[in-house]
């Protein structure tokens, strides 16, 4: 699994396609509001990178980012699950692949808001972002930086 989650961010980088082996990563499933764009936006990253998603519209998120545990303050507009972990909002596909693959002990990875040029985003603005790494213990830590 570690080598084909490599292989899986060469890729990415390359900007490849990744259909043939979308098999191959975890199932997906996303919680959303069925009125926010930038989330569907960022649903078609995660299959364009070779992710199989299940999208759930919800009107109320704070229950799925209650149980998800997501802190207040690093919450955005949709909660995703992937291979045990919790992903919060814009992060990138890369990251996600990279999270698959490292295994941290964490609850998942958060891009808190909705930084402009973040994938779903695209605006033609770029804000720099940092991709945080949730810690069971409530801490978080930078994984990724996007300037």
């Amino acid at each position: 699994m570690k080598r084909f989650l490599t292989m899986m961010t060469v890729i990415l980088s390359l900007g490849l396609s990744t259909q043939v082996i979308a098999e191959e990563l975890p199932k997906m499933t996303v919680w959303k509001s069925p009125w926010c764009g930038c989330c569907g936006h960022w649903v078609d990253h995660m299959r364009g990178a070779g992710f199989e998603v299940e999208v759930n519209d919800l009107e109320d998120m704070g229950t799925v980012k209650q149980m998800a545990s997501v802190p207040s303050e690093l919450q955005s507009c949709h909660t995703a699950r992937v291979g045990g972990y919790t992903v919060e909002g814009h992060v990138p596909a890369s990251d996600v692949i990279r999270l698959l693959e490292e295994r941290p002990d964490a609850i998942g990875l958060a891009v808190p808001g909705m930084p402009s040029g973040s994938p779903g985003m695209e605006n033609g603005q770029h804000d720099p972002y940092d991709v945080l790494l949730l810690r069971h213990d409530g801490e978080a830590e930078v994984f990724s930086s996007y300037r």
